[in-house]
């Protein structure tokens, strides 16, 4: 998780100074130099992989005697200069290590491909997918793609069957394979793992193809850190290039959250033969940490022939899709008349917490009908508050305080205290002993075995309901309200979006389309004209060296052979 801009301030000028205590230049360079690493640490906490610099700026760092360049990595230094791009060491690793690792990949055929069953593979095809145009959009395309390459990247927008197209996928696999092959589907958060294993369990009893196959689609999906095999609190991982995973086709969902550096890990616990799929959508929020990995490996020239982008979308009202469409394309116009054509669409910022509480008012109301917890999850995810802020007026803490001082006028909740029955809380910060993890979300209700005591109920992917006491929590917050941030990996039937009254630097075109493509029904948007038209003016545009690693001729760096390496653990 980033951390906020006062901390890494500190934190990035604290680390300059020392690097600069190591540097062979004198003042004022030594100044310079000190500017230059501290611009960099900023630029690393915004979610860049490096920083641009000049030819004076490239001369004064090579000088400095802690700066080397990039194909001079026998001898590591701190800092990494490839071209016209500064890095810290580590993070050169990581881009130039996934570049390697995917570049092997690529001269690989799917496992069970070859040009001798080309015919088998199209009969296949055809059994699971509708005789049609083969446009370079549809499912079966992506599936035919996936089929050929030991690496495939199927993207598009929600709905248009990604996770459809990969059961299939799946099972088309199995069916080919002479021996049952090991299958694994993973995803980066817990609530993303649980939405993948719902929608995989429910899609694999439609397949036209023998229980033997359908028994071999895994029916668990476990995080990628679980699939890694977290070894905290340190940042390496059980599964590596010494002790790669054993499966044999691995899948990864929303595998546009997964940052530079987790990605790079995943490359490298594969064995050379395993293949892997990434399905994710291009144009919502990147990754928390650093890097746009999926959208950058998206638009890379010598990947075209392993990215397949659907293009039709089976989920949404139509008027959602358009106004996503608009956002993506940064068409304000366009996009402010879509919202302006449908009233139901705006609501004012205002009357917020009063729309929210009707929203939330049957979630609540099952709770003294004896409802199911599973039930009740369902429920409450139906409807959902997005902020774009944590902070500030319409931010998720003034949201969250406002809604549930409306719940509790109007009786719909009690508390006589931060905990109370029916408080919906996200977890903000992991804990590995309790198995709890950033972005899950549970529910406060009496125990039917405690004599009523209040404990704090989640679901897992696979597995019981979890239960725990309040005064067991990690830290969490109020989750009426949530950031967009924290939705990604979710969908629901209707979302609210609460945007500033004003324009902030947060509010880009990806965010607020992360935001629309949340919902499957409806949409409503409290905001005013300036700060939407003003939101899609900016794009998130990060500084990443990905695409120039796939341009060079050889990659001479190895995670294995760098004493330095954050790898070698």
């Amino acid at each position: 998780m980033l951390e906020p801009e006062s901390s890494i301030d500190n934190l990035a000028k604290a680390f300059a100074a020392f690097l600069s205590q190591k540097t062979c230049l004198t003042s004022p360079a030594n100044q310079a130099f000190e500017t230059i690493v501290t611009a960099l640490i900023r630029r690393q906490n915004q979610g860049h992989n490096c920083l641009e610099i000049d030819a004076q700026t490239r001369a004064l760092l090579l000088a400095s005697g802690v700066a080397n360049p990039s194909d001079q990595q026998s001898t590591p230094m701190p800092l990494v200069i490839d071209g016209h791009l500064l890095y810290l060491q580590r993070y050169w690793a990581y881009e130039n290590c996934l570049a390697q690792q995917i570049k092997a990949k690529l001269n690989q055929p799917g496992i069970v491909y070859s040009a001798a069953n080309d015919q088998r593979v199209e009969q296949a095809l055809n059994c699971f997918f509708e005789s049609g145009p083969s446009d370079s959009g549809s499912q079966r395309a992506a599936a035919k793609l996936a089929m050929q390459q030991a690496f495939s990247i199927i993207t598009g927008g929600p709905g248009t069957g990604k996770t459809t197209t990969v059961v299939k996928i799946l099972a088309l696999i199995q069916h080919l394979s002479d021996t049952p092959l090991l299958m694994a589907l993973a995803a980066p958060t817990g609530k993303a793992a649980k939405r993948l294993q719902e929608s995989v369990g429910r899609l694999k009893m439609a397949l036209p193809c023998s229980e033997t196959v359908k028994a071999l689609i895994p029916d668990n999906v476990s995080t990628l850190h679980q699939l890694l095999g977290a070894r905290p609190p340190t940042p390496y991982f059980r599964h590596n290039a010494d002790n790669p995973l054993i499966y044999d086709v691995i899948v990864v969902d929303e595998a546009s959250m997964i940052d530079l550096a987790l990605m790079s890990k995943l490359f490298n616990a594969l064995r050379p033969k395993t293949n892997l799929i990434l399905l994710g959508d291009k144009d919502q929020l990147a990754s928390v940490e650093s890097g746009s990995v999926l959208a950058d490996l998206s638009q890379i020239a010598a990947l075209q022939a392993n990215v397949c982008t659907l293009t039709t979308s089976h989920r949404f009202d139509e008027s959602i899709m358009r106004l996503a469409n608009a956002i993506n394309l940064q068409q304000a116009e366009t996009a402010w008349e879509i919202v302006q054509a449908n009233p139901e669409t705006t609501i004012f910022p205002q009357a917020i917490a009063d729309y929210a509480a009707q929203k939330y008012q049957t979630y609540l109301q099952m709770i003294a009908t004896n409802a199911s917890i599973d039930e009740l999850f369902q429920a409450f995810g139906q409807f959902q508050v997005l902020c774009s802020n944590r902070h500030g007026r319409n931010g998720v803490s003034d949201v969250n305080h406002r809604i549930e001082q409306k719940l509790a006028a109007l009786k719909l909740v009690h508390p006589q205290g931060p905990w109370y029955c029916g408080r919906p809380v996200i977890i903000t910060q992991n804990d590995h002993s309790l198995q709890l993890y950033n972005g899950d979300l549970g529910i406060c209700l009496p125990s039917e075995t405690q004599n009523g005591k209040l404990m704090v109920c989640f679901q897992q992917s696979n597995g019981p309901i979890k239960r725990f006491l309040p005064s067991q929590m990690p830290p969490c917050e109020t989750a009426y309200a949530l950031t967009i941030h924290k939705s990604q990996g979710s969908e629901f039937d209707e979302v609210l979006i609460a945007l500033p009254d004003v324009m902030h630097p947060l509010l880009t075109k990806e965010l607020l389309y992360t935001a629309i493509t949340r919902a499957k029904k409806s949409v409503r948007l409290a905001t005013s004209e300036a700060v939407l038209k003003g939101a899609l003016k900016q794009k998130t545009n990060r500084t990443t060296g990905l695409a120039n690693q796939f341009a060079k001729e050889a990659l001479a760096f190895s995670l294995r052979e760098a004493p330095s390496s954050p790898f070698n653990q």
